[in-house]
């Protein structure tokens, strides 16, 4: 069977590396490169892929925000790649089809493909809603000591530094590797991306309303429905910020 390849790594020396070592088996063509979340979506529309190395770590859109955009359902047989042997590898070993750490080593390449090909001839390589769920739920717990959130960060202003509670917060906003606070017409650069951040702040107070966005939720003012999919909303300050279809379902899980 022909292997189909979608490489997903916002890192362009990582997909030449695993490019290169893919073009060793004759049976693997690689068909796509994504260099971020969004291009992922897109691409994995193209039902002829079935294969995906999808990187957990990427700015803006991670690794599981894809799988959620797209959905378990949707996805082609999945090899994780992960730097984060420590907190990843259990989870995946036990639920995805395999998982990479980088840097790559052409052996353990070589065991994941096996154990694709073997999932393919049996049918059974795509990951069901179960095991998708089980999964986000392995790689993103903490120990089991009770959860604690930020309650400041510290930013810069000006030429000086200051703590900025979370409680100030009206949204915010991704920018690469880092993220924008805006509070009350001001914004404040933080060296942390909007997924980093998310998975800090008190998931009853700060949602994700968009790959791009989290809002307080206490600064909502109106919500507006824009279509079937569509969503937008507006801050009480005026700001006015569109929502994705899974922003919108988190809000009214919130009871928003």
């Amino acid at each position: 069977m022909q292997l189909r390849a979608l490489i997903v790594d916002d890192e362009p020396l990582a997909r030449d590396l695993l490019r290169s070592m893919l073009r060793k088996h004759e049976d693997v063509a690689v068909i796509g490169e994504c260099a971020n979340g969004d291009e992922a979506v897109e691409a994995l529309q193209n039902s002829s892929i079935n294969l995906l190395f999808l990187d957990v770590q990427m700015p803006e859109m991670d690794g599981f925000d894809v799988i959620e955009e797209v959905g378990a359902e949707s996805l082609p047989p999945t090899v994780f790649v992960t730097a984060f042997q420590e907190h990843a590898v259990r989870a995946f070993d036990v639920q995805a089809i395999d998982y990479l750490t980088k840097p790559i080593v052409p052996e353990r390449l070589g065991r994941a493909l096996r154990r694709v090909r073997d999932k393919l001839e049996l049918q059974t390589a795509h990951l069901t809603q179960e095991q998708l769920t089980t999964l986000l739920q392995s790689v993103r717990a903490q120990d089991h000591a009770p959860r604690t959130y930020a309650a400041r960060f510290l930013v810069r202003d000006g030429d000086k530094e200051i703590m900025l509670s979370v409680t100030e917060i009206d949204w915010i906003e991704a920018d690469a590797y880092y993220s924008r606070l805006h509070v009350n017409g001001k914004h404040y650069m933080l060296r942390e991306t909007i997924t980093e951040l998310n998975n800090k702040l008190n998931p009853t107070n700060f949602v994700r309303v968009h790959r791009s966005s989290i809002v307080n939720v206490e600064r909502i003012r109106e919500v507006y429905r824009e279509g079937r999919t569509d969503s937008s909303l507006v801050l009480k300050s005026g700001s006015v910020l569109k929502m994705s279809r899974q922003g919108r379902q988190r809000l009214i899980e919130l009871g928003c």
